[in-house]
């Protein structure tokens, strides 16, 4: 199903405020009629009206009005409603009043909306009509004299002038059927190029995007040439709006053509043929070009003067734009062409004017739609609701399948309905299909791969590192993936994404690879192929990718692994396995693998033959993974381990010189971690959470690249590596719950500016002296003679500070956290109100703050919060301070009234006795 019969269509009333000029004109008449009876009536006028209605041409002549009728009126909405005026000037055509008054009318619709005008001369020539001469001349002049009103005269005069030099038909010496015949072409060739084009069948979603195209088209301006591109992807409606704005607007042209399908039509008649119809279309003349190159020039002297309206439409290479429209200069003044896509880079390499992307239909407009073609009216049937809304998450808004999906389940019950989507979700429509296919059909091989990578693997994930998994193929995706966005195939910001009928369709692609043994197709992801291969040792050297995804809690029966699972899948490059289970020892894996990525693994260590030479992302959870041999793992960039309870140790990482992130997560047998991870020079992210048995760290950091370092919840952590390089990019350090005793004087001048995050909670160490700058359970010792900008200076990029506990002294040891603009202090004890007034002073920038008392001691609540009432709090804060939060300090109970004149919020949750005071 082409995309010129989809789905944003127009209905008979439907119409656009935003211009007159923009709505489509509704001919009540193709042709009208205007002669002098007397003259031509009888036997001429005859003759023509009856070959004009054997033609199927509905013709309009006075004679057909009902007695009664206001004639001058019925005439003039008669004339205003016809495509094509013909005159009939005979020799007593200008002592007619009426037919004067009729022809004023006419030329007026043709400067005004474009309509095409013949004149006949029946027994007359034009000179005679131009100048008034002849008996022509003495018909009029009996008419000036009768009437002695000269304004209306020379009006009159100045028509008469006006269609006595347009191009008409002479009679001259022939017989009337020839002449007859001669108009009858001519109106049959205006016919054909003045007739709308057929959209579709109802309007929805139309107006607003019909009107965003036709602000950029600048149609009030005649002094320049302009150039528009609609890009999208297939089946989303560029054809049917590109057609619906033709229709609004060709009548304001000289010349207008459509060029449809251009893809196809390029590769079935070439080049040559579409320059030929461009031509025919716009000029009325077959001029048989036969040579590309000759018809470009061609094309540029016979419409360089004329102004034209031109859609091109679906157009898929360059060279199409070079040959048909390849400079402005090509056409007059004030022309203006169309350009549909679905490549985006297309429109910006020929340098359009403007571009517009069309979108999907909004909910209301797709349920809309989907319910017109199913049911003919507006809303669904009730009992239909819920298998509705199952065709509505399956289309996702894309007009061409809810079209055909509409159409498809017209008249069928909801069994029915429910049968065809199960099996659409299986093997997508083909008119569906077949759309879509066409953008994937032009991609190199390389791109080809990477989109059903994305389709059958990797949509939803970080595009980052789905272009580490790319370069590692040698896909080169920093050429291909911007090649799959201009084409409307993926889109992406931090995650890759695509269209839930683009992933449909590039596995329906996989799937007819082998369309009856899944062993044989390059990517499987279907839990009951990827079964029967795996089981039946039916994999062959085709697969490049598996992956497995169940909901958490499916029930599956377990994968029955054989020694030679994976033996004949030697090109395997991605192993993705989410809540499956498996079991059975198997020998052997691809050492093509780029991605192992494995929940629930059942054995305690891989196969070893496995070397991973060229595995770039490798993650283990909740499996019973023992032992990890890293000693060829040189392309790995990234590394996960979560809930892995039988792994204690991380082993030399030596050989692992591109990683990038190592995240452990919930190991609790863990104990060791190699000192080699602590001299990684790529790495950017370390992680360690909730390994509660941990003790043994790196003893020294030489990370020139880190950028976050978490240790959380390692409660037997209690020693700090030596920093032993400057850590330039380290911007968030998360230290919670971890008890290390002390920070190494090493970190002094190490840590940089660039900290922007600093998290100390559940830290419970105390203040020792004044010379200690208490970081929870940890202290930085402050020799005698070191400054305190050696510390300072540490932390001036800090932006939020999360406290809890004695740690309120660090805004007093460090007073020039100038960016800091949030932050969070948790039950802090017997701190002194002068200490928070002083440090608050020094937050120049702060926005948010955040208090929390303690829980009750003894019965009484901490002094510092007892009866508190920020006196001088103003005086530090009005200028920066937006949100005060002080939900479960309920001890406060008062503030003062001048900090309701610049805090624009204050949270008092569980709060009463502020809750009430801030009330009242």
């Amino acid at each position: 199903m082409s995309t010129s019969s989809m789905a944003f269509q127009l209905g008979a009333s439907s119409s656009l405020s935003f211009s007159s000029s923009s709505s489509i004109r509704r001919w009540t008449h193709d042709v009208f009629l205007s002669s002098r009876g007397t003259d031509v009536r009888k036997y001429f006028i005859s003759h023509l009206y009856h070959a004009l209605y054997r033609r199927g041409v509905n013709t309009y002549i006075d004679n057909n009005l009902e007695k009664g009728e206001e004639i001058s009126s019925e005439l003039l909405k008669a004339i205003d409603g016809s495509k094509i005026s013909i005159v009939v000037l005979s020799k007593n055509y200008s002592d007619s009043r009426w037919c004067l008054d009729e022809l004023l009318k006419i030329l007026e619709c043709k400067a005004m909306v474009k309509q095409n005008v013949l004149p006949l001369f029946y027994d007359v020539n034009p000179s005679d009509v131009r100048r008034q001469k002849g008996s022509f001349g003495k018909a009029f002049a009996r008419l000036r004299f009768a009437i002695n009103d000269e304004v209306k005269v020379t009006m009159w005069e100045a028509a008469l002038k006006k269609v006595g030099s347009l191009a008409g038909v002479v009679l001259g010496d022939r017989n009337e059927s020839d002449f007859i015949l001669d108009i009858i072409t001519w109106v049959d060739s205006i016919m054909i190029n003045r007739t709308s084009l057929n959209v579709a069948k109802y309007p929805v979603g139309i107006k607003s995007r019909v009107r965003d195209i036709y602000q950029r088209l600048s149609l009030e301006r005649n002094d320049i040439t302009c150039m528009v591109g609609i890009w999208g992807t297939g089946g989303i409606g560029k054809t049917t709006i590109s057609k619906e704005i033709y229709n609004r607007i060709f009548h304001q042209f000289e010349g207008s053509c459509f060029l449809k399908n251009i893809r196809e039509s390029s590769k079935t008649g070439g080049l040559i043929r579409l320059q030929n119809t461009l031509l025919y279309e716009i000029l009325g003349e077959n001029l048989d070009v036969r040579d590309c190159d000759r018809g470009i020039n061609v094309i540029s002297h016979r419409l360089h003067s004329k102004r034209v309206l031109l859609i091109l439409d679906d157009v898929d290479e360059l060279k199409q734009l070079e040959t048909l429209a390849g400079d402005r200069k090509w056409f007059g003044p004030g022309s203006r062409i169309i350009v549909t896509t679905r490549d985006q880079d297309l429109l910006n390499i020929f340098k359009v004017d403007s571009t517009y992307q069309m979108e999907i239909l909004a909910y209301s407009e797709a349920r809309k739609l989907v319910s017109l073609h199913a049911f003919e009216k507006e809303e669904p049937l009730d009992s239909y609701a819920e298998v509705f809304e199952q065709v509505m998450q399956y289309a996702r808004g894309l007009p061409l399948a809810l079209t055909v999906l509409g159409s498809n389940l017209k008249g069928k019950t909801i069994c029915q309905w429910e049968s065809a989507l199960d099996k659409y979700k299986q093997i997508p429509n083909e008119n569906i299909q077949s759309v879509l296919q066409v953008s994937y059909d032009g991609l190199e091989e390389c791109d080809k791969d990477m989109f059903l990578d994305i389709a059958c693997f990797f949509k939803g994930q970080p595009l980052a590192d789905v272009i580490k998994i790319f370069e590692s193929c040698n896909f080169h995706p920093n050429d291909g993936i911007p090649k799959l966005i201009d084409k409307c195939l993926i889109t992406v910001g931090y995650d890759i994404w695509m269209h839930d009928l683009l992933q449909d369709m590039g596995r329906e692609i996989v799937r007819k690879e082998s369309p009856k043994e899944p062993g044989a197709r390059s990517r499987l992801w279907c839990h009951e192929d990827i079964r029967y291969v795996l089981e039946e040792n039916t994999g062959t050297n085709n697969v490049e990718g598996i992956k497995v995804d169940l909901p958490v809690g499916h029930d599956h029966d377990t994968i029955c692994l054989s020694p030679n699972a994976f033996k004949e899948m030697k090109r395997l490059r991605i192993f993705i396995s989410h809540n499956a289970h498996f079991s059975g020892e198997f020998n052997y894996l691809s050492n093509e693998l780029r991605v192992l990525n494995w929940s629930n693994y059942h054995l305690q260590s891989l196969p070893s033959n496995f070397r991973g030479e060229k595995l770039v992302v490798f993650k283990m959870h909740a499996g019973c993974i023992k032992e990890i041999i890293t000693g060829k793992f040189k392309n790995l960039t990234k590394m996960k381990f979560s809930k892995c309870k039988f792994l204690t140790r991380i082993p030399d990482f030596s050989s692992c010189s591109n990683l990038e992130e190592l995240s452990i997560l919930t190991c609790e047998n863990l104990v060791e971690i190699h000192d080699s991870v602590g001299f990684l020079n790529k790495l950017v992210s370390l992680g360690l959470y909730g390994c509660p048995n941990l003790r043994s760290f790196p003893r020294r950091l030489k990370l020139r690249s880190l950028r976050y370092l978490a240790l959380y919840d390692c409660s037997e952590l209690q020693n700090f590596p030596q920093i032993e390089c400057k850590m330039e990019f380290l911007s968030s350090i998360h230290l919670e719950g971890t008890p290390i005793k002390e920070l190494p004087s090493s970190i002094i001048g190490y840590l940089t500016p660039a900290i922007n995050s600093l998290s100390l909670k559940r830290c419970t160490s105390r203040l020792q002296n004044r010379n200690e700058l208490c970081l929870g359970d940890y202290s930085i010792k402050l020799e005698e003679d070191e400054p305190d900008s050696s510390v300072n200076g540490c932390f001036t990029g800090i932006d939020h500070l999360s406290i809890e506990g004695s740690l309120v002294h660090l805004l007093i040891s460090i007073p020039h956290l100038q960016h800091l603009k949030s932050l969070s202090l948790a039950n802090h004890p017997n701190i002194a109100i002068d200490e928070i007034h002083s440090s608050i002073g020094y937050l120049t920038r702060l926005k948010k703050l955040h208090l929390t008392t303690s829980p009750l001691v003894d019965g009484f609540w901490p002094s510092v919060f007892n009866n508190w009432y920020l006196d001088d709090f103003s005086d530090y804060c009005s200028s920066t301070l937006q949100e005060l939060d002080l939900s479960e300090s309920s001890a406060i109970v008062s503030l003062p009234p001048s900090i309701k004149s610049f805090v624009e919020w204050i949270s008092a949750q569980l709060c009463l006795q502020l809750y009430f005071s801030l009330l009242n």
